[in-house]
């Protein structure tokens, strides 16, 4: 199993659009059991993915000493793919973590999910806390969506900071170029200074999963956002293999 963080400081940088697509295409193109585990309050990848939260606030149960996520965990409309919704009980999950004391208790409840899931996926909220430092532990991969701008650019050097903070072993960074419009300079002038970085492009159809509640490869196949999550997705793959080399 192979655990993939979603990860940014800043918002509205398309993370819960790349953690739903990732996951679909984890579970599609890959034809892997995969868990999309969300620990945004907001539980926009539920809501991506048409899964309404229970009206009992439970999420932040998963993380008590007695307690492991299976019961929580949701069946989506498609094969392969499973969702750990979140609700607003996961607000004070930094809280609960602090009183814990338990470094490393997300990584415990990721690696007992290695028996029914092949990846998971962490759709994080954009902070830095024992939330995002729970996650570097977890986590095998960390994706960080950067909208081509300065801000984004120092929004990255921050999540390298925190991922190299989170210990000797930190999971290796995957830079992408999200929201890219090559009609606009600047982001030529970034398309140009990172020619090898995945890129996802500004497009209707991605855009649409919003209105639509379903990936983007769900309903628009041949679209450019669907070829771009394809092919972000390979190259995740690749990097996950090379690291177990």
């Amino acid at each position: 199993m192979a655990s993939i963080a979603v990860y940014s400081v800043k918002g509205g940088v398309g993370k819960t659009t790349f953690s739903v697509n990732l996951a679909w295409c984890a579970a599609t193109i890959s034809r892997r059991q995969t868990l999309l585990w969300d620990l945004d309050a907001a539980n926009g990848s539920g809501f991506l993915l048409g899964v309404n939260p229970k009206k009992k606030r439970s999420a932040q149960s998963v993380f008590s000493a007695d307690r492991g996520p299976e019961k929580l965990i949701r069946k989506t409309d498609y094969p392969n793919l499973h969702l750990l919704p979140a609700d607003e009980s996961i607000r004070t999950l930094d809280r609960q973590f602090d009183r814990m004391g338990k470094k490393k208790r997300l990584a415990k409840l990721t690696s007992g999910l290695s028996k029914n899931y092949d990846r998971v996926i962490f759709d994080c909220p954009p902070v830095l806390n024992e939330i995002s430092t729970q996650v570097m532990r977890a986590a095998d991969l960390v994706i960080v969506p950067l909208p081509p701008s300065p801000l984004s650019a120092r929004a990255f050097e921050t999540v390298v900071e925190e991922v190299k903070g989170s210990g000797k072993s930190h999971p290796p960074i995957l830079p992408v170029l999200s929201m890219l419009d090559m009609r606009r300079t600047l982001h030529k002038k970034a398309r140009a200074a990172n020619p090898k970085w995945p890129a996802v492009p500004l497009a209707s159809a991605i855009e649409q999963c919003a209105v639509e509640r379903r990936p983007v490869g769900a309903f628009a196949p041949r679209s450019p956002g669907a070829r771009a999550f394809a092919q972000m997705w390979t190259a995740i793959e690749r990097k996950l293999a090379s690291k177990k080399r």
